[in-house]
């Protein structure tokens, strides 16, 4: 049976490692295997919104919402919306640090997506359970 947790935070670089946190207690009471998969993700998902979203302005926030199904952990992160669509950026492109988050998300995860919403946006990855 699904079940879904979940967490605001203020807007604020310091709130990125309550984040990590959060997702890490949750997951070590399920027993899970994912626990670096997922805080990596969500780190990455959190740090983006306050980096480049108006989550990250006075009196900002961002939502961290956990899913358990059989098979996925789903990790949501719902912030306030900016001027940019997050993108992967390619290593080829000489990013400079900071900007290969989502090449990082997309590489842990079994999938990842962008859904806007009325007031923002919600970056999502999808980690597989591997069954024991």
């Amino acid at each position: 049976m699904p079940k879904k947790w979940s967490r605001i935070f203020p807007g604020q670089a310091w709130q990125v490692a309550e984040a990590r946190h959060f997702v890490a207690a949750l997951l070590e009471d399920e027993g899970s295997s994912l626990i670096e998969d997922a805080v990596l993700v969500v780190g990455e998902l959190a740090a983006n919104a306050v980096r480049h979203t108006r989550s990250g302005w006075y009196r900002g926030w961002f939502l961290v919402v956990v899913g358990f199904s059989d098979d996925l952990v789903r990790i949501q992160v719902i912030d306030q919306g900016g001027d940019e669509e997050p993108e992967v950026r390619s290593i080829s492109r000489g990013v400079e640090e900071g900007g290969r988050g989502l090449l990082l998300v997309a590489a842990c995860a079994k999938g990842w997506g962008v859904k806007d919403r009325p007031d923002g946006r919600c970056v999502w990855a999808d980690l597989a359970r591997v069954s024991g």
